[in-house]
């Protein structure tokens, strides 16, 4: 009856008291109690459910709490978690439901985990041809070299939180094209600076060093670029690694300046460690506004936006402007509670590539490979560089990343470590000179992949592959249903679905994590990592856990809920819960059975030490 995260104590209260004036369980002789002992009910409760059994009415005497009364409860339980799940999110783990069969987890004992090999034979019917498992090997050798070279990890939610009471935004930049001197070419040169960097501090230093490379990612494609006439605004972000592993966003709106006659454009760019990209893009809407009428109004606006609080999720800022002509205006600017998809279209990523295609892409990511994307729009490469990084959540991609790769800079394709960048099509004749490492190369406007592995359909579990499949091709057939949930309107989108058809994907293969997180006497968590892998009944899924494991964004992952103090909020820890309810009594069970043993020996060797 306890939820996972409950399984760190060994027995569950032993006294559970009824409304004021009933009859204690604890009454009477032992005969009594051990006659009036309940029966146990069916199926695994969290602790929303156990406050439910205490708000419904029950009997005041322990002889009437029957086994009708007992199934009746569960039934009410039951229905209470079917009512809780959107159906959305039902249909679409009927489907991995079909593909995947019934038994997800196996009875394990200590004697198996210890003795079990490399190839982890045991009764499973899936094929295992000597080259599957030759090409199985490699992939984790391969991943075990690359984590050997590039050996730390980040976890992004805590360094969130660390910057959460700062500014709003770090500065705030104008950039123009300048002419070479006797060259007809340009080059992108900061025009202004808001707010001026003028204390000689470290991190006014490292500031510096931002500030020089902005001006290559506003304008990647500056060599191409002549006075024009006309011109639609375009809005694109890019992302700024620094040396300690931190990120920050940069927020652009490129624009032509009003006037008469040919000239070049300038872009506007904020720089913030917040990934929201809903907020700035109301504040460069406002900035676009603003420049129309007259560059001056464009800065004290911006200083009344650094001036603001730091919102909080959720919650919205109020930042007073001045405007010629209109007077004082208060514009409102919301932080959402989740802002994981704000920044995300999946519209754009599914008018590029295919859903074969894309789940090959994102394979290659998982296990953590260099992928090159090659579009002709900035924005086509800034909008799927994120959509597909946004598919790898709960994990967070650990390496280079960067949405629009200068020109300048395409020297970073031949790096030996991963990385995620995008190339306007102008560079790609460049690109295939260069002595680039093992690689994926996707053609966005195309829908092919102009250089590959040829191994990417066979990196997934095959079932769960399927279910990714047959759920992304029915999305449109899937968000049309009927609902009469309002909660459903949540998931009812595109983004929504998408995001819960890859969620789906790694509860079914991490899904169990939290019950091999075991607690020391002092407090510490460790992560029971064999134990874990070889829980899984699927040989294939058990097959890409093993290299999986072994990425940075498992590591992150993992290091991240060993060092929190509650357990981890979010979605995916909301469908993990709804995921282990479901599961069957035999598999809990023998699980139960397991962790008790795990946690005898792990008391034994403890006190051995």
């Amino acid at each position: 009856m306890w939820s996972p995260q409950d399984r760190k104590y060994n027995n569950p209260p032993t006294q559970l008291s009824l409304k004021p004036g009933s009859q204690s369980l604890r009454s009477g002789n032992w005969s009594e109690r051990k006659s009036h002992r309940l029966p146990r009910l069916p199926k695994r409760h969290s602790h929303d459910d156990m406050l439910l059994l205490a708000q419904l009415s029950l009997p005041s005497s322990p002889s009437s709490l029957n086994e009708d009364s007992l199934s009746t409860t569960s039934e009410l339980l039951s229905s209470r978690r079917a009512r809780r799940i959107p159906k959305l999110v039902q249909r679409i783990n009927s489907i991995y439901n079909a593909k995947r069969g019934k038994k997800r987890l196996k009875k394990l004992s200590m004697s198996s985990i210890e003795t079990s090999s490399l190839r982890d034979e045991n009764s499973e019917s899936e094929s295992d041809s000597d080259d599957r498992f030759k090409a199985h090997t490699q992939r984790l050798v391969h991943i075990q070299s690359m984590l050997k070279r590039a050996p730390s990890y980040r976890t992004l939610e805590l360094e969130l939180l660390e910057w959460q009471e700062r500014e709003l935004f770090e500065c705030f930049v104008v950039v123009s094209l300048k002419r070479k001197p006797s060259r007809n070419t340009y080059l992108p040169e900061v025009s202004y600076q808001f707010p001026k960097l003028d204390r000689p501090t470290k991190q006014m230093r490292e500031a510096e060093e931002r500030l020089k490379a902005i001006p290559q990612f506003c304008f990647p494609d500056a060599k191409d670029w002549l006075p024009v006439s006309e011109y639609s605004s375009e809005t694109f972000s890019f992302m700024l690694t620094g040396e300690d592993g931190s990120r920050r966003f940069g927020y652009c709106r490129r624009l032509l300046p009003s006037g008469k006659g040919p000239r070049l454009p300038e872009v506007y760019c904020v720089i913030s460690r917040l990934g929201c990209f809903g907020l700035f893009s109301k504040v460069l809407d406002e900035v676009e506004r603003r420049r129309g009428i007259s560059a001056a109004l464009v800065y004290p606006f911006m200083r009344s936006l650094m001036e603001s609080p730091f919102p909080a999720p959720g919650k919205t800022i109020k930042v007073k402007t001045f405007l010629p002509g209109a007077g004082n205006e208060v514009l409102e600017l919301r932080r959402p509670m989740d802002s994981r998809l704000e920044h995300v279209d999946f519209e754009c990523l599914f008018t590029c590539l295919s859903v074969r295609q894309l789940i090959r892409i994102f394979a290659s990511l998982l296990l953590e490979r260099r992928v090159i994307f090659v579009a002709d729009k900035l924005s086509t490469l800034s909008s799927c560089s994120h959509a597909v990084v946004a598919l790898l959540y709960p994990f967070s991609w650990q390496h280079t990343f960067i949405p629009v790769l200068p020109a300048s800079m395409i020297d970073i394709v031949c790096c030996p470590t991963p990385f995620l960048v995008g190339l306007l099509s102008s560079s790609l004749p460049k690109l295939k000179e260069l002595p680039v490492e093992e690689a994926l190369m996707v053609n966005l406007g195309s829908d092919r992949f102009i250089r590959q592995m040829d191994d990417e359909d066979t990196l997934l579990p095959r079932k769960l592959q399927a279910a990714l499949e047959q759920a992304l091709e029915r999305k449109n057939e899937l968000i049309s249903q009927d609902s009469d949930s309002d909660s459903d309107d949540e998931c009812n989108t595109l983004n929504g679905l998408v995001s819960e058809v890859f969620i789906r994907f790694f509860v079914e293969t991490v899904g169990h994590y939290s019950l091999f997180l075991t607690q020391s006497e002092k407090g510490e968590r460790a992560f029971q990592r064999e134990a874990f892998r070889k829980s899984v009944a699927s040989k294939s899924i058990r097959r890409f856990l093993e290299v999986f494991m072994e990425s940075q964004m498992f590591a992150g992952f993992i290091q991240d809920r060993e060092l929190r103090k509650c357990r981890a909020k979010g979605l995916f820890e909301q469908r993990v819960e709804q995921y282990l309810e479901e599961l069957p009594d035999t598999e809990q069970s023998g699980m139960n059975k397991f962790l008790r043993g795990l946690g005898n020996k792990m008391k034994f060797l403890h006190k051995k030490n």
